[in-house]
């Protein structure tokens, strides 16, 4: 049964995935680098009034801290800025899909870790590659380069939630969250500087999209999930998440004009299936069974 800790993590995957609207068209006046400098920043500071609710103000020291702050915002910059790059070439909703293919990569690259691996986790990797040629392969076998870049993208999104995932057994949750977003921003403004060349009147201009891409879709939507967690399942927690692929692309259509043909829509429903195949909490998957067994 639905709890307020589960709407709370719905309204987490609708922040989530209508940020791909803010995403998209941020870029309207900022290249994707300087977007995802600025994002981080306000992300990290967005993060540091929970430092002080949740860790009394205090940073973690130790090798662990330091080297994984590093690690989890060094993938986190990747995972963002091939997601960035593909909006300049595909549509919001595609992205969102697309990136949450994380979601069926995590246990596969959980494999080379030597992860447990089930059954329902290889149906929903069948599905959501099905749904990926549907949603991105054109008739000649060929996929479009904002797709490509953010497959790509899902790889390193795959590697941020197996090395969070790692971390947070040894690390503040809050102080993790705040060292990589800030190591994400100096790596962006790097390529920023490098690459672009911004101006102030270029962030004005797109600021609403910051503050929602920055604030909201990371320090909001991370306090809420923080809270919504405790008492949530992991394996649900994954399945509501999944849904923000939905919001995305509810997202194109009612603020960008998007509009996805009937191969699209069924790529994406097929994806959509995959991801939660791939995640159905075991406990559930138990009661079913047993309930069969009985009226047997």
């Amino acid at each position: 049964m639905f709890s307020f800790s589960h709407l709370l993590l719905l309204l987490v995957a609708a922040i989530w995935g209508f940020a791909f609207v803010a995403q998209t068209t941020g870029m309207a006046h900022l290249g994707p680098h300087s977007f995802n400098a600025a994002r981080f920043l306000l992300a990290a500071i967005s993060l540091i009034p929970l430092l002080f609710i949740f860790s009394k103000g205090r940073l973690p020291h130790g090798k662990t801290f330091y080297i994984g702050g590093l690690l989890a915002g060094a993938i986190l910059y990747c995972g963002f800025t091939f997601q960035q790059m593909g909006l300049q070439f595909t549509t919001a909703g595609n992205a969102g899909f697309i990136t949450g293919m994380y979601i069926v990569i995590v246990p596969v690259m959980g494999i080379f870790l030597k992860h447990v691996t089930t059954i329902k986790m290889w149906a929903g990797v069948i599905l959501a590659v099905i749904g990926l040629y549907c949603l991105s392969i054109g008739p000649d076998f060929s996929m479009g380069y904002g797709d490509f870049l953010e497959l790509v993208g899902a790889f390193f999104w795959a590697a941020h939630v197996l090395v969070i995932g790692w971390l947070s057994r040894k690390v503040d949750a809050v102080s993790l969250a705040i060292s990589q977003f800030f190591v994400a921003s100096v790596l962006a403004i790097i390529t920023a500087c490098l690459l672009e060349s911004p101006s102030m009147v270029d962030f004005q201009a797109a600021s609403l999209s910051l503050l929602y891409a920055g604030v909201a879709s990371s320090g909001v939507a991370f306090t809420l999930q923080i809270i919504a967690q405790k008492k949530v399942d992991p394996g649900m927690t994954a399945l509501i998440l999944s849904t923000e692929a939905v919001f995305a692309v509810l997202g194109g259509y009612l603020l960008l004009d998007e509009v996805l043909t009937i191969k699209e829509l069924t790529g994406c429903a097929l994806m959509l299936s995959g991801m939660i195949v791939s995640q159905w909490p075991e406990r559930r998957l138990a009661k079913v069974k047993d309930r069969l067994i009985t009226d047997a």
